[in-house]
């Protein structure tokens, strides 16, 4: 194995008319220039001449070069041979590369252009097409009811079985598992306000009233959007990607009537019956709370639970069971729709989907709450 020696630079000064002699030897290479900060010290001797345009460059005692070492003497000379220079053979390779390579230029960065209003104009323009696509697949699913209405028959019954299955059935778990721990949260917090003001019967109202007519359907809407909704955004994304899509078409068969329709329905159907198991689910992890917190009994609350909340409270939850489960199928298959045919479309698509199916659903149901403002009181 050759012996590496250390880079060295020597500088000597023939006359005062002359400029310096540079003399380099040893090895040049990048393992030899980082052994004990060498570069640091030949940087140091190069610094001065830098510009000097009457030194000799004797590099013909250099035993090897790479690289690395050419362009410190390159950086030195200015980008550019000097005119005094002595170079072996072997080294020419290197600075005849550095020199077809030239300056990198980089390009200069593109200046934004867009304005607020511009971005905001852009902005507005995005949410038209949005509004306007939805009211478009709104009346498209309209039309697809009224002909599964005149000929049932012929109806996509298996689609909407598995959707309601894989929509309604299959979220049961999660929907209570939830409700319960929020029907025991509320509980236990509505418990230490009531025993301050010594009405602890009213929690049955309290608890009753905001989840059969707020906590319950809000709940199970935000639990299936997350949950069903991605899947329908995400089914429908592949089905483009894929190129199914186009398949049904060139097939003649309708993708409203196949794919969008029976996930509208299914969970129009499932929605109801999820807030019902929901509603259940967190008066019965209050009713498990108030029994431990302020010595409700069980019998008690059943008893109560009727008179606290009247009728019309159970059925708007209904309603809004129905009018969520609708908007979220929707709102899930407007964007699947939309997804391009790559992978980077897809994820985005949809994590929007899930976003504002969860914004449509809390907007709806400010929009119930201003409606029946005076209903179920």
């Amino acid at each position: 194995m050759p012996t590496v020696q250390s880079p060295k630079l020597t500088l000597s000064q023939t006359s005062s008319q002359q400029g310096a002699v540079v003399t380099a030897s040893g090895t040049w290479q990048v393992h030899a220039l980082a052994h004990e900060n060498a570069i640091k010290a030949i940087d140091a001797q190069l610094k001065p001449l830098q510009g000097d345009a009457n030194a000799s460059w004797d590099l013909s005692q250099i035993d090897s070069m790479d690289h690395i070492g050419a362009q410190l003497f390159w950086n030195a000379w200015g980008k550019r041979r000097p005119a005094q220079l002595t170079l072996a053979p072997s080294l020419e390779e290197f600075f005849r590369r550095i020199e077809e390579t030239g300056p990198l230029e980089t390009p200069p960065s593109r200046a934004n252009r867009l304005t607020p209003v511009m971005k905001l104009g852009m902005a507005i323009l995005l949410f038209s097409q949005h509004l306007k696509g939805f009211i478009a697949l709104v009346g498209q699913v309209t039309q697809d009811i009224g002909r599964f209405a005149r000929h049932p028959m012929r109806g996509p019954w298996r689609e909407i079985s598995a959707n309601i299955f894989h929509a309604g059935f299959q979220a049961l778990g999660i929907t209570a598992l939830v409700g319960f721990l929020i029907g025991v949260v509320l509980s236990y917090l509505s418990a230490q306000q009531l025993r301050a003001f010594g009405g602890d019967i009213y929690l049955v109202n309290l608890l009753g009233m905001s989840v059969i007519r707020e906590l319950g359907p809000l709940l199970a809407a935000i639990l299936v959007a997350g949950r069903s909704g991605s899947s329908i955004t995400a089914q429908l994304g592949v089905m483009r990607v894929t190129e199914e899509l186009d398949a049904m078409l060139v097939m003649g068969i309708s993708h409203g009537f196949r794919l969008i329709m029976p996930k509208v329905l299914a969970l129009a159907i499932s929605m109801p019956l999820l807030v019902i198991w929901t509603d259940t689910a967190a008066l019965i992890g209050g009713m498990v709370a108030a029994k431990v917190e302020l010595n409700l009994s069980a019998r008690y609350f059943i008893q109560k639970l009727p008179d606290a909340v009247p009728l019309a409270n159970y059925m708007i939850g209904l309603g809004k069971g129905v009018i969520f489960g609708m908007l979220i199928a929707l709102v899930s298959c407007h964007f699947g729709l939309r997804i391009k045919a790559n992978t980077e479309s897809l994820g985005h698509g949809t994590t929007t989907a899930v976003v504002t199916a969860i914004t449509v659903v809390i907007l709806a149901d400010a929009v119930f709450a201003i409606v029946f403002n005076g209903v179920g009181y």
